[in-house]
């Protein structure tokens, strides 16, 4: 029986398809590997959301961390719910909602400003009504009621937000559209008043 010899052709062919197989597995690791890096993320800001309440001073969900949690926001009829970030930096959005901190803290006098991604912790906002009950967890586990007022869209350096409000405000915010993949020039806000 002849043995088939291998031309320079098909070596480089069985080159060409080990090289896409390996880069197709390092594909699916990677995106196995940031999807484990995000629940792992959350289940850390749970319990340092925990430690909080029971200590009474921010605990950071990891040691490096550049921010600690700060509050839960829940939507029950929607069942959603997100740990609250100290920080609204873009490191920090990648884990969750984050306060804008040059606003008052939710039911706080004036608007408390909440800010995520629209396409993870705030894609949701698209779906409250006005009537819908936001319930926020502070840090030392009291809980306020806040009712959904009204929403619109604006554009990113003119919100319409008035965080000096005489009001107490809890105000919602992501980029607009919820479907685009650029980063827009517009802003989705929702708007909520504290029961009292």
């Amino acid at each position: 029986m002849k043995q088939k010899q291998e031309t320079p052709l098909t070596i480089l062919m069985g080159l060409v398809v080990i090289m896409m197989t390996v880069l197709g597995l390092s594909f699916v690791v990677s995106g196995v590997w940031i999807k484990a890096k995000a629940e792992l993320a959350q289940v850390l800001l749970d319990r340092s959301f925990e430690q909080t309440i029971a200590e009474g001073k921010p605990v950071k969900p990891w040691s490096w961390a550049d921010m600690a949690p700060l509050a839960r926001i829940t939507a029950k009829r929607l069942d959603q719910s997100n740990i609250v970030l100290s920080s609204a930096s873009g490191q920090s959005l990648a884990f969750g909602p984050g306060h804008m901190s040059n606003t008052p803290l939710p039911g706080e006098q004036g608007t408390a400003v909440l800010a995520a991604h629209r396409d993870t912790h705030f894609a949701w906002i698209k779906h409250l009504r006005p009537g819908d009950n936001i319930e926020i967890t502070g840090s030392t586990g009291e809980i306020k009621n806040f009712t959904m007022r009204r929403a619109w869209i604006a554009p990113y350096d003119q919100s319409g937000i008035n965080a000096d409000s005489n009001e107490h405000l809890l105000a919602l915010t992501t980029c607009y559209p919820f479907d685009s993949n650029e980063q827009g020039e517009e802003r989705y806000i929702v708007e909520s008043v504290l029961r009292e």
